[in-house]
């Protein structure tokens, strides 16, 4: 069907009005183009400026925030019902994260960005695994992968499902990834079109068969991933955030702390960013329209948020610090590039 730039919608999944604007890529003859949601929203609204959540990690139910575009140590935002180990992802409004170790089940909770609290019920994935990868526009969730819980443990899982998230509601299979993989750090890149999974765990052992494969779905659709180049080293259990435009990846390699990056709208090999303070394995992520924060992890585990600009390359600075030590948390913000 073709579509006017300008046209507007009412979409009965999100209940929000939508527009059609010029896009990047069109479908044979189609103009290119994507459906926007219609909003006066903003996080400078609704939080001040992004917030963003650091939730849960191994042996941890804490959920701590920040606010993105100051500096300073982070503030306990309330406690989730288990230590949730699996994917977290956002819209302006809400969080929702699942996924957990060494239990394996399908829960997944929400929780409201702008507030403060404990979580709430969303309802179950698909199939039970832990360390997915995850991104969101403002309508829709991908749960990317993960590891399985079924024989033999640790592999690696090629499931895609996908979330309503204004809704709740059971996730609803969405694809597979063609090359399926545990991300152990719940991050990914996206724009409010693409999505994308980096590296992670393939094997039957922790750490030892690692991929340095970037793949990517279109958000909006349904299907199978697509190759999008190479991550610069296979070391996995990193955090990863985007703004619209780029993404940030803690590929670990050489250094430990290395950082790379990739332009979202075209494909291509991960290119070296800079470094981070600390050896971050096992940290995550979460991104403004202007920063990207990696928190936590390291061995042994620590309290440390370091921050870079994302359309700048360089080594990362000093931003504060958790409220307790943590690894393999999960990071979201309400102004990722997702949301446009």
């Amino acid at each position: 069907m073709s579509v006017t730039p300008g046209a507007i919608r009412f979409n009965t999944d999100s209940m929000k009005l939508e527009y059609f604007r010029i896009g990047t890529a069109g479908i044979g003859t189609l103009a290119a183009g994507e459906w926007v949601q219609l909003t006066t929203d903003s996080p400078d609204i609704q939080t001040g400026g992004t917030r963003g959540v650091i939730v849960c990690g191994r042996g941890e139910t804490g959920i701590d925030y920040v606010n993105m575009s100051t500096t300073g140590n982070a503030i306990s935002f309330g406690t989730a019902t288990d230590d949730y180990e699996g994917f977290a992802l956002a819209s302006r409004t809400r969080g929702v994260f699942g996924g957990n170790f060494p239990h394996y089940t399908t829960n997944m909770k929400f929780i409201t960005i702008s507030s403060t609290g404990n979580d709430t019920t969303f309802g179950d994935m698909t199939v039970a695994r832990r360390s997915m990868g995850s991104c969101a526009n403002s309508t829709r969730g991908v749960l990317m992968g993960g590891l399985s819980n079924t024989s033999p443990s640790y592999a690696g899982s090629n499931v895609l499902d996908y979330i309503t998230i204004a809704s709740t509601g059971d996730a609803v299979n969405f694809g597979d990834l063609y090359s399926g993989a545990g991300n152990h750090t719940g991050g990914g890149w996206a724009s409010s079109t693409r999505g994308i999974h980096l590296c992670g765990t393939t094997g039957t052992t922790p750490n030892t068969s690692s991929t340095n494969i970037i793949q990517y779905v279109t958000i909006s659709t349904l299907g199978n991933s697509a190759d999008f180049g190479d991550a610069q080293s296979t070391t996995s259990n990193r955090g990863s955030s985007s703004n619209s435009v780029r993404g940030i990846h803690g590929d670990g390699g050489s250094p430990v702390g290395a950082l790379s990056y990739g332009t979202i709208a075209t494909l291509g090999n991960a290119i070296d960013f800079g470094d981070l303070l600390y050896d971050a394995a096992y940290s995550t992520s979460a991104a403004s329209s202007t920063r990207s924060i990696f928190a936590g992890g390291g061995t042994p585990n620590v309290d440390t948020i370091n921050y870079v600009q994302i359309m700048s390359t360089g080594n990362a600075v000093d931003f504060g610090n958790l409220t307790g030590t943590r690894r393999l948390s999960m990071g979201i913000s309400n102004g990722h590039g997702g949301l446009g």
